[in-house]
């Protein structure tokens, strides 16, 4: 009998997954991603227990419940194995560049509440095992190379609030259910949703979950927020009370919920430790400069390439607040098409701010201060680029509370990673705003040419300054030139890059607008759309620039037509009654000149 329970004992514990075959799954993922020797070199193929491993995140049972390992490198395949891992709640794999496809053993993760390996380079089909993840919250495929159908499978997860498929090579029928999904984007596929179809690609965010899943929101951002804001007050009476301890903590904070962000520590870097990064922050390694100071490339311990920016107004009034505000800030903004802040450094004499190195510079330079033998930016790029910017930005104005201002928006200050994906970046100049304010009245900052009209004459700043300097950008991206040209003169046109582009607009002339370094590689109907998204977002009045929702939403095909339409009967109205008083203007001219040359005559 004590044989046979022990056998009965021995099969049950044998039904579940030890930490031997955790270890062993995690290793074989490991491997099959292509690790180097300098990654995840803690995970020991002859530890019995990988809860120790970094990037791992376990229960007091020992049971691996997260496994995070976005934005490093791998280039290799997903293993099947990791289907025993039955307690998994969070796979991360975002960023990297693996291949192949989705494993279907994924299915068997039954206790996953989000999956997220988006900007990729997965091919294949989306498992239709993935429908078994019925707790499942969060799914990210976006920006691989997915093809064939949505599975119908996907309709029966109960709980999905985030479905992420965009940018991949998907077609056919999107199941209905999915469309009520509270979060969800279709669009770059070749799917029955957008301007021909009675389903919009992406979900409005303005919209109305239900009532469940949006007290399950508000839950989830009410509980952070009250982490942080206790974590704050016990860490100011902390350091009240220990003067002399110095180090800080700032916490990375969604702006939404958005669980694909790991919540940890901002890196605080030695003044040492960037000084021998940059080689002393020798010119050789300058970036860039602006404002706020210079920027230089550097190279870690660690191998890991960043930007380092070294701010040289701090001993100026409201020069250590505005560091202060730049890392609080950059904390709390956290989305794909946003420079994320790696860490910082402070000395008594030094303020200096780390970012990822962005391996394809800026916009700008890719437009315009091209190396011999570097390719110029393709039409396709461009119109990715523009996309991402907009959602950077839609992010900033619509989904961090308080809202984000950035002020200075231009090629420039567009970075490019890797995959040529929009970052926006240098965030020095941006401005948090109080939700229930419309404006914030303070010194114009900015470049010129690209400052709307109310803030150079009033200093008052709103999201609409923001989308009028976004559309003077689209008009770089298009054309290649920049803001303001005096070299425009000696042909005798505009110096405003606005004004050049009107004026052809008007002629006819669409082709003379685009850069002459495509060399006619591009889709004119879809240079015709940006210019005109571009001409809507630098109208002169804020009220009528669209909010950069409506743009990232007439740049997917929804919407530009009624709103350009609207554009060309108030621009035509305008430039009539412009005329009318010109005109009147010279009659007056005339008259007055020939009143006084009779009167130089001695007529009456």
């Amino acid at each position: 009998m004590e044989l046979f329970l022990t056998i009965l004992i021995l099969a049950h514990l044998y039904s579940f997954v030890s930490p031997d075959q955790q270890g062993d799954a995690l290793f074989a993922l490991k491997s099959s991603l292509n690790a180097s020797s300098d990654q995840l070199s803690d995970w020991n193929q002859n530890q019995v227990n990988p809860c120790t491993w970094s990037k791992i995140t376990c229960d007091d049972n020992s049971n691996v419940l997260m496994v995070s390992l976005s934005n490093m490198g791998f280039a290799g395949t997903l293993t099947p194995r990791l289907g025993v891992l039955s307690h998994l709640n969070t796979l991360s794999l975002q960023g990297n560049g693996i291949t192949g496809k989705i494993p279907e053993e994924l299915g068997n993760l039954t206790s996953l509440t989000m999956l997220d390996l988006e900007k990729n380079r997965l091919s294949g089909e989306i498992p239709a095992s993935l429908g078994n993840l019925k707790k499942l919250q969060f799914l990210f495929l976006s920006q691989n190379n997915l093809t064939g159908t949505i599975p119908e499978s996907l309709s029966g997860l109960p709980n999905l609030i985030n479905l992420q498929l965009a940018l991949n090579d998907l077609s056919g029928k999107v199941p209905d259910s999915l469309f009520q999904v509270p979060k969800y984007n279709f669009s770059e596929n070749h799917l029955n949703c957008g301007l021909n179809f009675s389903h919009r690609c992406v979900s409005d965010s303005e919209g109305s979950p239900s009532k469940s899943k949006t007290g399950l929101v508000i839950g989830i951002v009410g509980g952070f927020l009250g982490i942080i804001v206790l974590g704050g007050l016990m860490l100011f009476f902390w350091r009240g009370r220990h003067k002399g301890y110095k180090r800080e903590i700032f916490v990375d904070v969604a702006g939404e919920v958005d669980k694909r962000i790991p919540f940890g520590q901002l890196r605080r870097f030695a003044w040492r430790e960037l000084q021998l990064a940059t080689d002393n922050f020798s010119e050789k390694n300058v970036l860039g400069q602006g404002g706020f100071g210079k920027v230089y490339k550097g190279v870690l311990n660690d191998s890991t390439k960043v930007a380092v920016k070294r701010l040289t107004d701090y001993e100026s009034p409201g020069g250590d607040a505005a560091f202060q505000r730049e890392v609080e800030m950059i904390s709390v903004a956290v989305h794909r098409n946003l420079l994320r802040l790696i860490g910082f450094c402070t000395t008594p004499t030094e303020r200096l701010l780390v970012y990822p190195y962005m391996q394809n510079l800026s916009v700008a330079y890719r437009l315009r201060e091209l190396k011999p033998g570097e390719s110029v930016l393709a039409w396709p790029t461009r119109k990715h680029v523009a996309l991402g910017t907009a959602r950077g930005l839609e992010y900033l104005h619509e989904h961090c509370n308080p809202k984000i201002i950035h002020r200075d928006v231009k090629a420039a200050n567009v970075l490019l990673d890797e995959d040529f994906e929009a970052v926006v970046g240098d965030f020095g100049l941006a401005k948090l705003v109080d939700i229930r304010k419309t404006n914030v009245t303070t010194q114009v900052r900015g470049t010129m040419g690209h400052i709307a009209p109310e803030y150079l004459s009033t200093g008052k700043s709103s999201e609409k300054t923001d989308v009028f300097g976004y559309g003077i950008m689209l008009l770089e991206i298009v054309t290649g030139q920049r803001a303001i040209d005096f070299s425009r003169l000696e042909e005798e046109d505009d110096v405003l890059l606005l004004d050049h582009v009107k004026k052809l607009q008007r002629e006819k002339r669409l082709d003379a607008i685009v850069d002459r370094n495509l060399h006619r590689n591009y889709n004119m109907e879809e240079v015709e759309m940006m210019i005109q998204v571009a001409l809507l977002c630098t109208q002169g009045s804020p009220e009528d620039r669209p909010a950069m929702s409506e743009v990232v939403r007439m740049l997917e095909g929804e919407g530009l037509a009624e709103r350009w339409e609207e554009w060309q009967h108030v621009e035509v109205t305008r430039r009539q009654e412009y005329e009318r008083l010109q005109r009147r203007f010279d009659w007056g001219e005339d008259s007055i000149y020939n009143q006084d040359a009779v009167e130089l005559s001695g007529g009456r």
